[in-house]
């Protein structure tokens, strides 16, 4: 029979086990990358200042519109900004565990300290998910069927959509506070390891990146196609050049989001295939899946921090609320923002006026 010490090793992921509800024990030594116990903390402490920063500059420009001139894709924004926020306030404790090797030793709040922090990141894994699949569906519904979504993109609908998503992230989320803790070995991980547990780890890698990312694809494909048909006609430049601006703004959700997920979780499918199959890996096998899994934690949680950029860099109507705020908060008057700029903005500041059989039609903007 194995020791303690030999069978808690290498594979038991207690920061990654936390944000993915898996814990393994495998018999090989601890085998982190060089530096892991230097490097780690540092990109959690980064991602934990930019995203605090970041989410809590996007609440402020929402919040300060008051109910005037909002849109109705700044609701999933301020949201989707919420859950990101909440999210990395969790970052410093999992980065001193990092330097301590894993190890969670936060006195005898440790353990109540373990599930809270598990259990938020759990819901922030869904919620966040399930947000950015509601904004593309609501981008799909204004630009495709804009017509015909009057009711489904009301403001009453989509903040009874935002508090479904809520709900159903919070009860996702409850197995990661029934299941984790604190072992001897002073490591917060998952304490279910049965094949019934590894197969709803399975699971949630469907649910939570490969059906979201399929729905985002073919609602982003739709626009994309129609915006194509639709702007064959436009000939004149600034036609030409919201056209171009809507395509800019696919191509960064979408590279962000799969850039974002697919490596963790190609890491996370291969580690949980391999145990289901009971396949016998070599230690070095072992030690390439494990940094594998950590670095594309890492990358998967700069997901948080990146929205904010892309909202300020590629959202006229963002970057003018943000500018009215500033303003107001360096005592400045308030300079003129006329009604007309605001309602002619789309849910990106940018109107997409596109020619039809029956007239002109303005569409809104891509998220």
């Amino acid at each position: 029979m194995h020791n303690t010490n030999a069978g808690r090793t290498a594979a038991n992921y207690s920061f990654e086990d936390d944000f993915f509800n898996m814990s393994i024990s495998l018999n090989c030594p601890s085998s982190n990358f060089t530096g892991s116990s230097t490097l780690l903390p540092i990109a959690y402490y980064l991602i934990f200042l930019t995203g605090f920063l970041g989410n809590l500059f996007v609440i402020s420009v929402m919040a300060s519109k008051g109910g005037r001139g909002g849109r109705l894709v700044d609701t999933f924004i301020v949201n989707l900004a919420l859950a990101d926020f909440i999210f990395v306030l969790t970052l410093p404790l999992w980065a001193i565990s990092a330097s301590r090797n894993g190890s969670w030793d936060f006195g005898p709040a440790g353990n109540l300290l373990c599930k809270l922090s598990s259990y938020i990141i759990a819901v922030n894994r869904f919620s966040n998910i399930f947000f950015l699949t509601c904004m593309s569906v609501d981008r799909y519904l204004a630009v495709v069927k804009l017509m015909d979504s009057k009711y489904m993109r009301s403001s009453r609908c989509i903040r009874a959509t935002c508090a479904a998503v809520w709900l159903s992230s919070l009860v996702l989320g409850i197995p990661s506070l029934v299941y984790r803790g604190v072992d001897d070995g002073q490591e917060c991980m998952e304490k279910e390891d049965s094949v019934v547990f590894l197969g709803l780890s399975l699971t949630m890698v469907l649910l939570t990146f490969v059906f979201p990312v399929v729905i985002i694809g073919f609602c982003y494909g739709i626009i994309v196609m129609h915006l194509s048909n639709n702007c064959v006609a436009a000939v004149n430049p600034r036609a030409q050049a919201r056209r171009r601006h809507s395509f800019k703004m696919v191509l960064s959700i979408i590279v962000a989001f799969v850039v974002s997920w697919l490596p963790f979780n190609i890491f996370k499918t291969i580690i949980i295939g391999s145990q289901l199959s009971s396949v016998d890996l070599s230690c070095e096998t072992l030690s390439w899946q494990r940094n594998g899994l950590l670095i594309s934690c890492c990358l998967a949680f700069l997901n948080s921090c990146v929205n904010p950029a892309i909202y300020l860099f590629l959202d006229h109507h963002f970057r003018r609320r943000a500018l009215l705020l500033l303003k107001m908060c360096v005592g400045k008057p308030k300079s003129a923002y006329g009604h007309h700029s605001s309602a002619s903005l789309s849910n990106l500041g940018t109107s997409e006026s596109l020619g039809t059989s029956g007239g002109r039609i303005q569409l809104q903007g891509i998220d």
